[in-house]
């Protein structure tokens, strides 16, 4: 099927605002608020204008339908899902969550996503942890250069299913083996394929998982999620607990005076876990994604990926990722052939009104479902200027 038969069936452009004349192809850095979504934050921010209004169940069950969805995208349950502001927050619950030992190891690869190193650093400091990086030994870091590196002093693996910088996908079930064996936790972060691409959590066999919400999810900014396995639930203990995680925080007219925690992962929530304003926008986008179906985004990503890989002028471009789709996620990178010469190449796309990031020296193209082949047209033309196969329009 064509991305232009999708489109017209479907009609996904019209879910979203007027880019104003840009061609968005940069999910991977912020996907746009659908317009149902922004609606459902002007109703929230009503709440807060008047908040007479403002229903006490609107505390506890708006953060549940999100725990419920996320579950439905991910293959896992409702009470494994904590609900929180970005994958950030979700690595320092399980920071300070777990029971460090004199001589615990956590694996990071190198050039992973800064906050999978930031996380560490306090009890890294404090001698509580060592952080060691693991080194890539081929062209992109593999699941065979982590466990190489994993020995008995080995705690945790904190690692991206889909790297930021190169859209390489991790093998992470051969890893999770890994971990299975020596007691090791591994923890993912989904934030650069949740919503893009079909996921389930047992079949990854992660320990605990994060994602932000405001990228594939698209949803608003400080939006996000923490996942944790039935097993972890037990073994994880726990960090600092909001009070509308406890036994009986629902009754707002008698709250708890004994203090535990309620079963499940909701007791890693983020604090002010009812940020309204927020999540009735999440609420909304993750709706969306579920109505369209995730594999029905996968399809409408990948066919656009195919256009580009097939289209690029590679004697003006080089891919950076994978060409092969089971080794990468949902967008591709590329540099220009000469390397130093990608800055200006990034310039000129802006230049042209097409919006891509620039991460690491590489393009990061990232198209989602409000993205059509004129997109990915305008973007080649762009590439292709200096190589004789294309003249830009003025």
């Amino acid at each position: 099927m064509t991305t232009e038969t999708l489109d017209r069936t479907t009609n996904y452009r019209s879910e979203f605002a007027d880019f104003e004349g840009i061609a968005y192809l940069n999910a991977a850095l912020q996907g746009p608020l659908p317009l149902a979504a922004a609606r459902q934050a002007e109703a929230a921010l009503e709440w807060k204008k008047h908040p007479y209004r403002l229903p006490d169940s609107a505390y506890f069950d708006l953060p549940n339908r999100i725990r419920e969805k996320v579950a439905r995208l991910i293959g896992g349950r409702s009470d494994e899902i904590a609900v929180t502001t970005g994958a950030s927050s979700g690595l320092a619950a399980i920071a300070a969550g777990i029971d460090w030992k004199p001589g615990d190891e956590v694996l990071v690869g190198q050039g992973e996503f800064p906050a999978h190193r930031s996380t560490w650093l306090r009890y890294e400091q404090a001698g509580r942890l060592h952080v060691r990086v693991v080194q890539s030994r081929g062209r992109f870091l593999s699941a065979d250069d982590y466990i190489e590196c994993m020995g008995p002093q080995t705690r945790a693996i904190s690692a991206s299913l889909v790297r930021f910088d190169n859209g390489v996908r991790l093998e992470a079930a051969r890893i999770a083996r890994a971990c299975q064996k020596i007691g090791a936790a591994l923890i993912l972060d989904l934030s650069q394929c949740v919503g893009a691409m079909p996921l389930d959590m047992r079949d990854l066999g992660a320990s605990m998982a994060v994602a932000s919400g405001y990228k594939w999810l698209l949803g608003p900014y400080g939006s996000g999620f923490f996942w944790i396995s039935d097993e972890w639930i037990e073994r994880l203990p726990l960090g600092a607990v909001y009070f509308m995680a406890l036994e009986g925080a629902r009754e707002f007219h008698a709250l708890p005076s004994t203090f535990r925690a309620v079963p499940g992962a909701r007791r890693w929530d983020s604090a002010e876990t009812a940020n309204f304003t927020n999540l009735a926008a999440f609420d909304s986008s993750l709706d969306l994604v579920l109505r369209i179906g995730v594999d029905a985004v996968e399809r409408h990503i990948d066919a656009l990926v195919a256009e580009m890989i097939e289209a690029l002028p590679r004697t003006n471009c080089v891919l950076v990722s994978p060409e092969e789709r089971e080794r990468r996620g949902p967008y591709i990178c590329l540099s220009a052939r000469e390397q130093k010469d990608t800055p200006g190449l990034y310039e000129r796309l802006r230049d042209q009104q097409v919006s891509v990031s620039l991460r690491q020296n590489a393009l990061r193209i990232s198209p989602h479902i409000y993205n059509t082949s004129e997109d990915i047209a305008r973007l080649i033309e762009v590439l292709s200027v200096g190589t004789g196969t294309a003249t830009l329009r003025r």
